[in-house]
């Protein structure tokens, strides 16, 4: 394993906090969508207790695959070519 240096330490910062805010933005339209009807309408409280439900899962299971796949293709630094201006280690 190797050490990471600062730009690489801070890369993978900027790329969480990225991935955290951005899937935090996701989950929010969609758990207003799919709760937002029951501010707009009078429903009967199975309704919109599950529609309260049914967001709260969506949100949390968005949040989950937004942060995931985020992270997943925030490439490893011995994935960098190891010398600047190259494309690939071999060349």
């Amino acid at each position: 394993m190797t050490r990471r240096n600062q730009r690489d330490r801070d890369a993978i910062t900027v790329e969480i906090g990225y991935a955290l805010l951005s899937a935090a933005f996701v989950a929010a339209l969609a758990f207003g969508t799919i709760a937002g009807p029951k501010l707009m309408f009078t429903m009967p409280y199975a309704v919109e207790r599950g529609l309260l439900l049914a967001g709260g899962a969506a949100a949390v299971i968005i949040f989950v695959i937004r942060v995931v796949t985020v992270l997943w293709r925030f490439p490893s630094p011995a994935d960098q070519p190891s010398q600047p201006g190259r494309t690939s280690p071999d060349s």
